[in-house]
């Protein structure tokens, strides 16, 4: 008799570590833990630390309301998670999601998998979906109608990433729409709908982390060029072809802590958030990491094949992001301090 797999800590875990490997317990997870893992979860993250910058940016500037702050987590979080969705969907759909494609072997597919039905996947984003409709409806009361243009432009870019008849994936831009979304869109946006104002400010800090983002997605495209080039889906990296794209990649991460230093000298951020250079280690091998070609068989106990860039990517704006929060934090805290 089969046990299924469930509760707190194991839903715990799909937000954590890597990927899921694709292995049949997978179909003995609980609704709940299927429904985290056929999200990709683990990814989620980003959204969550794009929402705790513009958060703190509202704290520095003593405009922050927790209410606001709790529902743009929430809906940033929400949109991901519908996306997420939907590129499996339409990947499945369009026939980019074959067996033989990297998406079906660095974790479970939902649809390809059977852990979810289309039917499950469809009610799932539906309700993702009213959520983030009364999200959008509440801080369009809130904050007038500036709040749809926002709104609206992330929903676009990220139905436009893979969902539209042309997906900005299939022709060289998609990397550039994960900049704008997780980068000016959401963190600038967010810190709008959160203090009601509109300021440059949040709009550059919004930069490092953008690239960061980017960097992940650049890396994941390099990782499936060749899968790509043979399915005529015109990536960034099938664009530039795999030296100039690891090139590219490389010069994203280091930009990260180029602009991060901009913002110090400028005055913008507080010096408490050069604490981001305690992630060089990380910056460094991922640089070093796509200065080679990927090797041809992933080491021994390798989880997330044939991800390789995009999994040393990862790991190294996860850590960016969490201290670029911390010294973000710090700063805000120190102002409060000081003006009291």
């Amino acid at each position: 008799m089969t046990t299924r797999q469930g509760g707190p800590r194991v839903w715990a875990r799909a937000f954590v570590g890597f990927y899921r490997t694709r292995d049949a317990s997978a179909r003995e997870l609980d609704p709940i833990a299927r429904f985290l893992y056929s999200a990709r979860s683990v990814i989620l993250v980003i959204s969550a630390q794009a929402a705790i910058i513009a958060g703190l940016l509202a704290l520095a500037d003593r405009r922050f309301d927790l209410v606001s702050f709790g529902l743009v987590l929430l809906g940033f979080v929400d949109a991901h998670a519908i996306s997420n969705l939907s590129n499996d969907y339409f990947g499945y759909r369009r026939g980019h999601d074959s067996q033989d494609s990297p998406r079906l072997r660095y974790t479970v597919h939902p649809l390809a998998s059977g852990m979810l039905t289309p039917r499950m996947l469809a009610a799932g984003v539906a309700l993702l979906g009213l959520v983030g409709l009364a999200i959008t409806a509440y801080f369009v009361a809130l904050r007038g109608p500036l709040t749809l243009a926002f709104a609206g432009a992330g929903v676009m870019l990220l139905f436009l990433y893979d969902a539209s008849p042309i997906p900005l994936k299939s022709i060289g831009l998609g990397e550039i729409a994960s900049f704008l979304v997780w980068g000016p869109l959401m963190v600038g946006g967010g810190y709008f709908v959160i203090t009601g104002q509109l300021t440059p400010a949040p709009f550059l800090v919004s930069v490092p982390y953008g690239l960061g983002v980017a960097s992940i997605l650049v890396g994941k495209h390099i990782d499936q060029r060749a899968f790509d080039v043979a399915h005529g889906l015109r990536t960034l990296p099938v664009v530039l072809g795999d030296t100039a794209a690891r090139s590219l990649n490389q010069g994203l991460v280091a930009g990260m802590y180029v602009t991060v230093a901009l913002l110090v000298i400028s005055g913008t951020v507080s010096l408490l958030t050069a604490i981001v250079a305690a992630a060089l280690p990380r910056a460094i091998h991922a640089i070093e990491l796509m200065r080679r070609a990927r090797p041809a068989e992933p080491p021994a106990g390798y989880v997330g094949w044939p991800l390789w860039y995009h999994r040393g990517c990862l790991s190294h704006n996860r850590l960016f992001g969490w201290l670029y929060i911390a010294g973000l934090g710090a700063g805000a805290l120190v102002g409060l301090r000081i003006g009291l």
